[in-house]
């Protein structure tokens, strides 16, 4: 038998094995929001359930959604997906080690809230992507109370203090399904997207429904 064709029969198995360690893959965890790098009133509103992503033996990061989200920030269409506030508290993330966010701007390793943006409306953000909803991340000790920050250029100037750039480190949000999973990760080949799919309970009404997120994890905007 040919040499090389053995050899490739030897090693081709161990590339495959490889790449399929290296995908990044969620898990649910139960534990508390890292408390001594939030304010109190920020943890308090903080569930103990989390959930992570990886990619081999390495953690990507980790998220606590807030134990109950509110719906009230006006209708929903096919460039707003979600009925959050602008400026609410969705949840807090852990980053073991630095990530970039949707813009490619590096993001150091620490704690950050999550806090419901919407894409601006003007001409410096024409077809950057085809719907408004993001999540911000804002360093956790300058984000201290977990009410609505209604002030934009507070709540985008906080968030760029996270990049250490002008632009908020943003993380850009799709629609989820009603129905399947709450925790799920997928792969957009396409656009080689890694998008996370978490979900909480939130208020509507005088009831409450489960409501799920979907985000982009990893990877970026075709800039």
């Amino acid at each position: 038998m040919n040499r090389l064709f053995v050899t490739a029969l030897v090693v081709f198995p161990w590339l495959t094995l490889t790449a399929a360690a290296q995908e990044y893959k969620a898990e649910k965890f139960e534990g508390p929001p890292p408390a001594d790098a939030l304010s109190p009133e920020i943890a308090a509103t903080i569930g103990k359930t989390g959930c992570k992503v990886t990619r081999g033996t390495s953690v990507l990061c980790e998220i606590w959604p807030c134990k109950e989200w509110s719906l009230g920030g006006g209708k929903t269409d096919d460039v707003i997906l979600y009925p959050f506030t602008p400026g609410q508290l969705i949840g807090v993330i852990r980053l073991p080690r630095k990530i970039t966010d949707f813009r490619e701007q590096e993001v150091a390793s620490g704690v950050y809230t999550l806090r419901y943006g919407q894409q601006p409306v003007d001409g410096a953000h024409v077809g950057t992507s085809p719907t408004r909803d993001f999540l911000l991340l804002l360093p956790a000790d300058q984000d201290k109370s977990p009410g609505v920050i209604d002030d934009y250029k507070k709540l985008t100037k906080t968030s760029a203090a996270s990049a250490g750039t002008s632009h908020p480190a943003i993380l850009h949000m799709l629609k989820a399904p009603a129905e399947g999973e709450f925790l799920e990760l997928r792969h957009n080949e396409e656009k080689d997207w890694w998008i996370l799919r978490f979900a909480s309970m939130a208020r509507a009404g005088a009831g409450k429904i489960s409501v799920r997120v979907e985000v982009v994890i990893v990877g970026h905007a075709a800039e």
